[in-house]
């Protein structure tokens, strides 16, 4: 999970920084932007994100909260992503970034079974008869 955790974070920061760092190609991919300010709005909140799951604590409480802010982010970026882009109000490159966003969602979900199936597997243990 800690992995996870950190590479989610690595993305969102990275996400964030492209507008921040060079805007003309940022916005010749995916589209002009009418508010600048918007733009640079979500990109900073996307770093705060990425950031913060970076440095999320490899402690429970550290991993739930990296968890909570990469599905979070993950379900907000993918419902813009699939709202506005399947409509074509957003370039349809942001049909890409509901596929990557939809991996994020699918590998958070297997490292949650993966842990729950872990804890199951110890519980049981821990009842065995001696």
């Amino acid at each position: 999970m800690e992995r996870l955790a950190r590479t989610h974070g690595a993305f969102n920061l990275a996400a964030g920084l492209w507008p921040l760092l060079h805007y003309r190609s940022f916005a010749g991919v995916t589209g002009p932007k009418v508010d600048k300010w918007l733009v640079q709005t979500v990109a900073g909140l996307s770093m705060a994100i990425g950031y913060a799951m970076v440095r999320a604590g490899s402690s429970p409480e550290g991993m739930a909260a990296a968890r909570r802010l990469g599905v979070g982010s993950a379900l907000a970026f993918g419902a813009v992503d699939a709202a506005y882009g399947s409509k074509g109000r957003i370039r349809r490159v942001y049909l890409v970034d509901l596929a990557v966003e939809l991996a994020w969602l699918a590998a958070w979900a297997s490292v949650r079974r993966e842990a729950k199936a872990r804890r199951r597997s110890l519980a049981s243990g821990s009842r065995r008869p001696t």
